[in-house]
């Protein structure tokens, strides 16, 4: 997870992690097979380079090493969640960075990817400031032929979430931030059902670079 204000959110995305096991977080998953379903239809070779946004302590990277992917990167503005994540996989097959996605030191010259995967994190950057850079770095990365994966609150979800504000989405808000480079793959409403129970609706989609 991620947000604006530099070392404030740090600290906030720090608490969390350190005050919460990964299954009372509000955006724990067990089930993956949403985003599973959109990450088949890339049918991606297994040596893809798989950048996954805002990974935190996700227990997704699990899944894609079962499936036999071997070249994930894991980021998230998280030291706390990041080395939780790292601890538990013990794999080489993960590279991990810490890096603000609004303010971006590191990703911003890693190699190019072939797919980026963000669940939940686009829609915390609520100023258009911050969602310019995280769409300016994500067009910087994805490879001609790359996909990118993005499933947010849609516009009937959440205002607020892990006690920050937050911008929702619909398939058309993608489609106009994307760009014409961009041609959507696939797109899908989704409820999310919290550790709490709480619903959370969400907006899936899948866009292929031109």
């Amino acid at each position: 997870m991620a947000g604006s204000n530099g070392n404030d959110l740090k600290e906030h995305w720090d608490n969390v992690y350190s005050k919460n096991p990964d299954e009372k977080l509000g955006w724990y998953e067990s089930d993956f097979s949403s985003t599973l379903n959109l990450i088949h239809k890339t049918a991606l070779d297994k040596a893809a380079r798989i950048l996954n946004i805002g990974a935190g302590s996700t227990h997704l990277v699990d899944e894609l090493l079962k499936l036999g992917y071997a070249n994930l990167i894991a980021t998230d503005i998280s030291k706390t969640a990041l080395e939780r994540l790292e601890k538990r996989l013990a794999t080489d097959a993960v590279k991990f960075i810490v890096d603000d996605l609004t303010k971006p030191t590191i990703l911003n010259s890693i190699e190019a990817v072939d797919l980026w995967i963000d669940r939940a994190v686009l829609h915390f950057f609520t100023k258009k400031e911050e969602q310019d850079i995280y769409f300016d770095l994500l067009k910087e990365l994805v490879k001609k032929g790359g996909f990118v994966l993005l499933a947010e609150f849609s516009l009937d979800g959440a205002t607020v979430c892990s006690g920050l504000p937050v911008f929702r989405y619909s398939e058309e808000m993608f489609i106009e931030r994307l760009g014409a480079d961009f041609q959507l793959i696939d797109s899908f409403s989704h409820t999310y059902i919290m550790p709490s129970g709480a619903k959370r609706p969400y907006i899936y989609t899948l866009f292929k670079r031109s």
